[in-house]
């Protein structure tokens, strides 16, 4: 059994309430780390094209303001 059988089958057998505060806690882990990709990205310039995107769609009249 590999390593991710194991937590996976540990898991499973979790109570309904410790099973909700371990997937609040994978999900605030994941929110963590994207936030934390995102500004690399960011920082980086990676996502610049976006920004030059809207520029140029508001440029041609044909953003949508929300």
């Amino acid at each position: 059994m590999t390593q991710l059988e194991h937590i996976q089958n540990e898991i499973s057998a979790l109570p309904k309430s410790d099973f909700a505060k371990l997937k609040n806690w994978l999900d605030d882990k994941d929110w963590e780390e994207w936030e934390t990709q995102l500004a690399a990205d960011s920082a980086t310039g990676k996502l610049d094209f976006l920004k030059w995107e809207a520029l140029a769609t508001k440029t041609k009249g044909t953003l949508k303001e929300r």
